[in-house]
């Protein structure tokens, strides 16, 4: 069966991720200006075509440090998403393959983590660890470990104990060619599409512990922290919190419906 052909809001999360992408890699090609360059006569411009997106309290473009401040919002969350999918990934074969006591002594813990929101866990990191861009990446990354564990492990199980396993164990395949040949392709696919939908969700993490002062300090540009930098001002200068509102929003909704489209391409499959 043939995969179904791209909707419009696929195309357009596509473009969205591939601006997000080019703002993270190359933010000066979308925006050349100075993210940091302050002109306080300028300060609280509405947006025009001079400022798209207004100025704020300093005279800074929002446009231009939106755009810049992808770098630190969305290439936290991919670096986040990396760990939790790594570790993850390493626990769940190790649990859906190892002994039982193994596989029972991981999943009381991958319960009690599970039970804990990941914003509290981030939290409870970031108390030991300190705040900063490190300390974000490391904390929901971390944060994140307990439900890819606990999802791959099922997935292991389940494959592992398939009609062709089976059959490819009898007929004396080696336990490395039956995990390199036989389980790790079928349950590592799943995977990339939870990835997907994981990095959105990092982002809105990300943002919330920049909106708390816990991620990158000002005045560098985070999409967090200019959200908790315009809320002082929503009434006066509601443009210095729609900009970077709009551009989790989006990132985080491009993310979403990309990832379920390769959920939908996996069943598929």
């Amino acid at each position: 069966m043939t995969p179904p052909r791209l909707r419009v809001p696929e195309y357009a999360s596509l473009l969205l991720l591939a601006l997000a992408l080019i703002a993270v890699v190359a933010p000066g090609l979308i925006a050349p200006g100075d993210p940091l360059a302050i002109h306080p006569a300028e300060a609280f411009q509405a947006p025009s075509l001079a400022h798209p997106l207004g100025t704020d309290e300093s005279g800074r473009d929002v446009a231009t440090r939106v755009v810049h401040g992808a770098g630190a919002s969305v290439g936290i969350g991919f670096a986040a998403t990396g760990i939790g999918i790594g570790a993850g990934a390493l626990l769940g074969f190790l649990a859906g393959l190892g002994p039982r006591v193994v596989d029972s002594a991981l999943g009381r813990l991958f319960e009690v983590l599970f039970a804990l929101p990941t914003l509290v866990m981030a939290l409870l990191f970031i108390a030991v660890l300190g705040s900063g861009p490190t300390a974000a990446i490391l904390a929901i990354g971390i944060a994140t470990v307990p439900g890819y564990a606990r999802m791959l492990r099922a997935r292991v199980r389940g494959v592992a104990q398939s009609g062709y396993v089976e059959w490819a164990r009898l007929d004396g395949v080696s336990p490395a060619r039956l995990l390199v040949r036989h389980i790790a392709p079928n349950t590592l696919w799943p995977l990339v599409s939870a990835a997907t939908l994981g990095v959105g969700q990092a982002i809105v993490w990300v943002s919330a512990l920049g909106f708390l002062g816990l991620g990158t300090e000002p005045p560098a540009p985070e999409w967090g922290a200019m959200l908790n930098a315009g809320r002082v001002y929503l009434t006066s200068a509601w443009w210095m919190t729609v900009g970077p509102g709009l551009a989790i929003v989006c990132t985080a909704a491009g993310l979403t419906v990309l990832g379920r489209r390769l959920a939908r391409g996996a069943e598929l499959a």
